[in-house]
């Protein structure tokens, strides 16, 4: 025995009771390795372990008796968008006129375009299936806004998986829907699905609605004109911007047939919105509509109003008055009620206009007529050659939407 004051002889035997015998001297030396050493291995030595468990089928047989391994395919990320634009954005139509909207931004060249639907037979033609969200077992909802909107709530976690797999990293949404079905008239079932995606990605910006409504034709169908109304008070809270679909048929009426009528009027509107996507990426000599600008604007809550003219004649001293009333009276949109809480007016003109002082100086007095409208307006000048006219673009956000 060792008495505690006592150290022990190297040399002297242990006998203590636990141990059976003494060990070799080469594991006593062994012992006596340093615990960082001990962790040290040669690197041409195998490391081996036996402390793990032998692997017992029958532990773990519950897993075959649900079913056999599901192959997940993971669906690539859309290219960039190729379209010029100042803000880094995607779109995504719901429903069958939704679609046909997000398509003519597609063609544009905006590729982070999904066209988001309950049944395969409502898209249109021409469309990569890689930009297509089908929801499983759904087949349509009948233009049923309550179970159009059950759909989207029990299948919010497959819309985000393929938000976020095809899209990657994008700043703001455009949701596309046509009010009067059942599947875009429930589109802002999906709105948190949305801002949390942005949320996930350090989103700069927001997501904002683009609606249309029925004509007066389709109106007198009351479950139609029941389903535009939802649609139109589940986004007055958010940004966003009602089409009239009976104002862009008058507005094409004897230009094109019945049958490519709302093709037309799609990729006309899509043309429009890009213009104002894309000066706001260009470079001005004379005052520029930036992105941060362009972001403000679309980022009022409330509805946008948004309208575009050629004036023949910028010398016309009521120029102002001439691109404000020719702007409301050529769009898509209805009319703008009230003051806006922002808006925006860019002037495309020739260098000629550019260097006319009376037409400098009626641009100006333009620029305070529209500006007196709105509380904040934004306004940018750019020279193009080759125009057959004055080119006004005119958007008044934060309207009332109810």
């Amino acid at each position: 025995m060792i008495d505690d004051e006592q150290e022990p002889d190297v040399d002297e035997e242990i006998t203590a009771g636990e141990i059976e015998e003494t060990k070799p001297e080469e594991e006593v030396k062994e012992e006596l390795i340093t615990e960082a050493d001990a962790f040290s291995l040669p690197n041409d030595e195998p490391v081996t372990s036996t402390s793990f468990e032998t692997f017992d089928a029958e532990d773990f047989g519950f897993i075959e008796h649900y079913g056999e391994e599901i192959t997940i395919q993971h669906d690539e990320q859309l290219p960039e968008n190729e379209a010029v634009s100042a803000l880094n954005c995607a779109f995504i139509g719901v429903g069958g006129a939704g679609g046909k909207l997000a398509k003519a931004f597609l063609d544009l060249g905006f590729n982070k375009t999904l066209l988001l639907n309950t049944t395969e037979k409502d898209q249109p033609e021409g469309v990569d299936p890689d930009h297509l969200i089908l929801i499983p077992d759904a087949d349509g909802v009948a233009k049923n806004v309550a179970y159009g909107k059950k759909v989207f709530s029990e299948n919010s976690a497959v819309v985000e998986d393929a938000i976020r797999t095809k899209l990657g990293k994008v700043d703001w949404i455009f949701v596309l829907a046509g009010g009067g079905g059942g599947t875009g008239s429930s589109c802002v079932e999906l709105h948190e699905v949305f801002e949390r995606y942005l949320s996930s990605v350090q989103a700069e910006g927001k997501v904002v609605y683009m609606i249309s409504w029925p004509t007066a034709q389709e109106s007198l169908n009351p479950t139609i004109s029941k389903n535009a109304l939802s649609l139109a008070n589940d986004v007055a809270p958010h940004p966003h911007i009602l089409i009239d679909n009976e104002r862009q048929t008058q507005l094409l009426r004897g230009k094109v047939g019945i049958l490519n009528m709302y093709p037309v009027a799609n990729s006309t509107f899509a043309k429009l919105f890009h213009q104002v996507l894309k000066l706001a990426s260009e470079k001005s000599y004379v005052q520029t509509f930036d992105s941060k600008d362009l972001g403000r604007c679309l980022a009022t809550e409330g509805r946008m109003f948004l309208g575009s003219t050629m004036i023949a004649n910028p010398a016309d001293p009521k120029l102002g008055a001439a691109i404000y009333q020719n702007c409301i009276k050529r769009s898509p949109c209805p009319m703008p009620k009230g003051k806006s809480v922002t808006g925006t007016m860019l002037l495309i003109i020739t260098p000629e206009m550019a260097t006319d002082p009376e037409i400098s100086k009626h641009l100006d007095a333009a620029v305070s007529y529209v500006g007196g409208r709105c509380e904040t307006l934004f306004s940018g000048v750019y020279i193009k050659e080759n125009l057959p006219g004055l080119v006004a673009v005119l958007s008044v956000n934060g309207l009332d939407g109810r």
